[in-house]
């Protein structure tokens, strides 16, 4: 154990005295998830949308005013007698509203009067969000004109939970939080590794009396250490600047955030030993801390969204199961019995990265 502590504290003392790994293990993160975090958006709003009118009845104007008055749509001031398909083509609006003639006269007698709405499909999630507001719209227009002697039998209770103000960084802020710590700490974890390597000083390491367990256990418990260093600040930040706070049990997440900093640094350790060039490493961490977490963990959108082809690839992806345990922390409030085997598998999956770690070291020492 002594031999352990002592690496430890061999590479946190070089860790400290280089400013540059310091920024990036506690400045940088920070500016990602402020910047990431405020910059992503689930709410679609200030929609430019044009409105051709050709019936001017009070109850058109009041359908126009339904628009006007949401959030979702700014309407746009546009010339009865051109065609609504060139505010599209010109990018002067997103939609456009158009309502037939004799729209009031067949609303008050009962009459289905359809209205057509145009849609801008270039982007297809802001088309597929604009058409489902127009909709809601619509529906609560026909439910204040109808009244109750011609209400449907079916009518739809929508209930937002988990974040009823549709807020985009209470979703993406623990996403990026995991992001920031799925990148950091096992990028700085394979460049001290592989500066080993590449420097040759891991020749030292060969024909010493430490073993292989007792080097790796110390390098990784630094980085470790570095990694809820981390968490803390974003935690910080995340609590302070973006609205969010836990929602039950905070404990499945505290383990998981200790297993999930042992899992990323035992991943850019093994990266580090396996490829001794700390260019090269940097790349691979790139491709499993930053590209597999942000495509295929759920962190952008659902993983019941990726194509079946790939998505039995998000399976392996450690950051799935961290993002799913601090959202539900945050947000959810479901506690250990819907986390507890999520902490598991991120335990285990560190297991597996500290084992091939160690393989690697173990047949390049000198045998005892």
């Amino acid at each position: 154990m002594g031999r352990i502590l002592a690496q430890v504290r061999k590479e946190l003392i070089q860790f400290l005295r280089d400013r540059l790994s310091l920024a990036l293990a506690l400045a940088l993160p920070v500016v990602l998830l402020l910047l990431l975090g405020h910059a992503f958006s689930l709410s679609v709003t200030n929609i430019p949308i044009v409105v051709q009118d050709l019936d001017d009845s009070a109850l058109s104007r009041d359908l126009i005013h339904a628009f006007r008055a949401s959030v979702t749509f700014r309407v746009v001031a546009w010339p009865v007698d051109r065609q609504p398909e060139q505010a599209l083509s010109t990018n002067t609006a997103r939609a456009a509203l158009i309502i037939p003639p004799r729209f009031g006269r067949d609303v008050a007698r009962g009459v289905p009067s359809p209205v057509q709405l145009l849609v801008d499909a270039s982007d297809a999630n802001t088309a597929k969000l604009v058409s489902g507001y127009a909709g809601q719209i619509v529906q609560a227009y026909n439910e204040q004109t109808a009244g109750a002697a011609q209400a449907a039998p079916v009518q739809a209770a929508i209930r937002l939970w988990y974040n009823p103000g549709e807020s985009s960084p209470r979703f993406y802020g623990p996403g990026i939080f995991v992001m920031a710590l799925s990148i950091f700490p096992p990028l700085l974890a394979t460049l001290a590794m592989a500066k080993e390597g590449e420097h040759k000083t891991i020749l030292q390491v060969y024909v010493s009396s430490i073993s292989a367990h007792e080097f790796l256990l110390g390098k990784i418990l630094a980085f470790v250490a570095v990694a809820l260093a981390e968490a803390v600040v974003l935690l910080v930040v995340l609590l302070t600047s973006f609205g969010v706070g836990f929602a039950g049990d905070p404990t499945p997440f505290v383990v998981a955030t200790v297993l999930y900093a042992f899992c990323v640094a035992a991943f850019g350790t093994l990266i580090g030993a396996a490829i001794p060039n700390q260019a090269a490493a940097m790349q691979a961490v790139a491709f499993g801390g930053f590209l597999l977490v942000m495509l295929l963990s759920g962190l952008l959108f659902p993983i019941e969204n990726i194509p079946a082809g790939l998505r039995w690839i998000s399976n392996l992806v450690w950051g799935r199961y961290y993002i799913e345990v601090v959202r539900d922390a945050l947000l959810q409030g479901g506690g250990w019995i819907a986390t507890w085997y999520k902490v598991l598998i991120i335990g285990l999956i560190g297991g597996v990265f500290y084992a091939a770690a160690w393989r690697t070291m173990r047949r390049m020492q000198v045998a005892d």
